[in-house]
């Protein structure tokens, strides 16, 4: 017999936590706390190429004019919501840190640049609410790069 509304409530699991994303193995994956669940996304190599060449250019254009700190994947971001949200390659501005000083953890405010490597498995739902989020949290510009496709890679920020 198929259980009722306020069963489903009470069999449900527990939310996920900020410590229980910091216990996920090392292992080649990108894990995310999203709506109180762990989300996992495999890159594979193409995608962990394309993030590093991009992470190299944007890192050294940074460093070179002093404008702030660039991030890569493993890097996760405190949104306003309670995600914690790892663009795969972030920037975020100088001055945005207290004393201008990377924290340890998370930070607790959303990247000036998010960083999106599409992967084979990504669906474009997905894609869309990730990029939402980060537009609503603060972020000022979002970069999605779909390597394989012929058409341009889009870059979106808000109005």
């Amino acid at each position: 017999m198929p259980k009722t509304m306020p069963e489903l409530a009470t069999t449900a699991r527990p939310l996920a936590t900020e410590a229980d994303l910091l216990r996920m193995p090392n292992d080649g994956y990108k894990y995310e706390l999203v709506d109180g669940a762990i989300r996992m996304s495999p890159g594979g190599a193409r995608h962990g190429q394309v993030g590093v060449r991009l992470s190299a250019v944007l890192h050294a254009f940074v460093i070179e004019r002093s404008l702030g700190h660039v991030f890569e994947s493993s890097t996760g971001f405190r949104l306003p919501g309670g995600n914690v949200r790892s663009p795969d390659v972030s920037f975020v501005r100088a001055a945005r840190f207290e004393n201008e000083q990377v924290p340890e953890g998370f930070p607790d405010l959303a990247p000036d640049l998010a960083v999106e490597v599409l992967s084979p498995g990504d669906s474009p739902r997905h894609v869309l609410d990730k990029v939402g989020e980060y537009l609503q949290s603060g972020v000022r510009l979002v970069w999605v790069i779909h390597d394989e496709s012929e058409q341009p890679s889009i870059a979106l920020s808000p109005m």
